[in-house]
């Protein structure tokens, strides 16, 4: 008899916690972290060191060929990005590529070539997924979803104290304004925009820490997953 797994995906605007608190619950359950997000950041970063601008559909349709994919885990369980073999973990965690990567994200051929990737990770073992689209589109039966948000405000003033923190010179109003276009970008694009899933449970993070964040979740999951 096949073993069944459980997933859970959490959705949301950029900079809402997804990923922090993925991480956590991951690591608490027992399950995958899967951060899609450094997926297509890979993508972008890829096309950057060609050249090819985002917008670019012929160039991007060209070269993504050329592109290999793969996740690794460390003893941590912290998820690894190699491209075409190489470690690029670090070079995707910039503001620059993020912004390539939501308008990379747009291409049909992307989501395409990386929706199997994904998918596949599901039914090999329990994961938490986080993205845009992860409740809507790449995992639409998931065991749990979750749609993660907080204003634009409380976010564009968390990536700021987190760039700050990495020694990048910005400030408050140009992360602010990054992020109100990285919602549009996000919730306007033709092929599978940000939005809620239906069946997903809202969990505003504005007025809540990190621990309130994963108590809350752990709570609406435990009512779904047994154990």
């Amino acid at each position: 008899m096949a073993k069944h797994y459980y997933s859970i995906a959490i959705d949301g605007p950029a900079g809402a916690g997804k990923s922090t608190i993925a991480k956590a619950l991951a690591q608490e359950l027992g399950y995958h972290y899967v951060d899609t997000g450094a997926i297509y950041r890979t993508v972008a970063y890829f096309l950057d060191l060609l050249d090819i601008s985002p917008k670019d559909v012929d160039g991007v349709t060209r070269y993504i060929d050329e592109l290999t994919i793969e996740i690794e885990y460390d003893e941590e369980g912290k998820q690894h990005m190699l491209m075409n073999g190489m470690d690029v973990t670090g070079d995707i965690r910039t503001q620059d590529i993020s912004q390539k990567a939501s308008l990379v994200s747009a291409h049909a051929v992307v989501r395409d070539m990386l929706l199997d990737m994904q998918r596949d990770l599901a039914r090999k073992h329990n994961v938490i997924m986080d993205g845009r689209d992860i409740g809507t589109v790449v995992l639409p039966k998931a065991t749990v979803k979750i749609f993660l948000t907080a204003t634009p405000e409380i976010r564009a003033c968390r990536r700021y104290d987190e760039l700050v923190a990495k020694g990048t010179d910005t400030t408050y109003e140009k992360v602010l304004a990054e992020v109100k276009q990285r919602d549009h970008q996000d919730t306007t694009r033709a092929i599978a925009p940000l939005k809620q899933a239906k069946d997903a449970v809202l969990v505003d993070t504005s007025e809540l820490d990190i621990p309130g964040v994963i108590a809350a979740i752990k709570a609406i999951v435990g009512e779904k997953i047994p154990g």
